[in-house]
């Protein structure tokens, strides 16, 4: 880690714009409560393999994987209950984006509409964001495999059997099974509050337009979501390249209120994307690994990822990119590609991000300066 906030910093660039890439918060590492969430994962990748079905292993281990990240966050001061949510919420965006992804308009349609609507969740409390974030995410991967009815139902199943096994191996694992049992039993109450909630939403929305105070509201945010969700979403129709999808789920990462976050992000996903690809191309080109030794690594970095999330966003992003690549040559895809191909995609997306950001703070300020005149010349 640099020995102050400027060195090795490009001159004039504020200090702030590379926090997330070389500032290094190793008190917050959870390595060994951490433990808890591998096993699930283990568990989907290992019957995959036992049953001569890798991909499916894979897609249920990643279901697993996501919910895992849920147990660092909270709603109602409760882990598991974006845990659930989010399991049920993967399942649905999953189910759309294989049925969806046959046609290009309602695909880039639908994108833009579950973008504005996580932008709108950024005004709730984090845990809902998250859960939202992740559907958008789930829903981008899964238009990339467009198949029939049957196809999207199963690869829905498998997410949520590996969602559900996570869930339940963390609930008996922290021991808060009855608070499961009570969240279940709940879950009409949850889904009626939602309703309200999101009718709630829409009403302070009109009244912001109405009002013109939309600069005060989540609307801007969501706006310029939805639009860099289109964008980066036909982009990647268009340009048909393979894993593609990682141009809108990077731009969605990245992407932020504000323009320091939005640049904080970008580097670090960047940075950390292309070490993570390097490191793992170099592994599998000199180990050629057996279906076996790449499900271990899968679960070295998934370890890493869930340890090193609160660390650093650039260290975590390299081992998150291990772990997709590792979990993706499972299915007889080649490493060093899927890593070559992460690393551009994540390039282009945190690239148009970045831009829509800028294109955004350039034309607010010519509002502003427009606005200003006229002003200076009415007196």
């Amino acid at each position: 880690m640099p020995s102050s906030p400027t060195s090795g910093q490009p001159h004039g660039i504020p200090a702030e714009y590379f926090t997330n890439s070389y500032v290094f918060n190793w008190r917050n590492q959870t390595f060994r409560s951490d433990l808890i969430l591998i096993l699930p994962i283990a568990g989907c990748l290992g019957t995959g393999l036992w049953l001569h079905h890798p991909a499916a292993g894979m897609i249920a281990a990643s279901g697993a994987m996501t919910v895992g990240f849920g147990a660092k966050q909270s709603i109602d001061e409760s882990r598991l209950l974006p845990m659930l949510f989010v399991t049920l919420g993967m399942a649905f965006a999953a189910f759309l984006g294989v049925v969806i992804g046959h046609t290009n308009f309602f695909l880039v349609a639908m994108a833009a509409l579950w973008g504005f609507g996580y932008g709108m969740l950024t005004r709730r409390e984090a845990g809902y964001s998250w859960v939202g974030q992740q559907c958008v995410i789930t829903f981008l991967v899964a238009s990339a495999f467009p198949a029939s009815v049957e196809a999207a139902g199963e690869r829905a199943l498998l997410i949520f059997a590996g969602g559900a096994l996570q869930i339940l191996s963390s609930a008996i694992l922290f021991r808060a099974y009855g608070e499961l049992g009570a969240h279940l039993a709940s879950l009409a109450r949850y889904i009626r509050e939602e309703e309200v909630a999101l009718q709630a939403a829409v009403l302070e929305t009109a009244q912001s337009v109405k009002q013109r105070k939309i600069l005060n509201s989540a609307l801007p945010y969501s706006l310029m979501l939805a639009i860099t969700l289109s964008v980066t979403t036909q982009i990647y129709r268009q340009l048909q390249f393979p894993s593609g999808y990682w141009i809108p789920m990077t731009a969605l990462l990245v992407l932020k209120p504000g323009v320091t976050d939005t640049v904080n992000r970008a580097v670090a996903r960047v940075l950390g994307t292309l070490a993570g690809a390097i490191l793992v191309s170099f592994c599998i080109a000199h180990l050629n690994p057996s279906p076996v030794v790449l499900a271990s690594f899968t679960l070295l970095f998934a370890w890493l990822s869930y340890g090193t999330l609160d660390v650093n966003y650039a260290l975590f992003s390299a081992f998150i990119t291990g772990y997709t690549v590792f979990l993706l040559s499972l299915a007889n895809m080649p490493g060093p590609v899927i890593a070559q191909r992460r690393a551009l995609c994540t390039a282009l997306g945190g690239s148009i991000a970045l831009i829509v950001r800028l294109v955004v703070i350039s034309r607010r300020l010519s509002l502003w300066k427009r606005a200003a005149a006229s002003v200076h010349q009415r007196v």
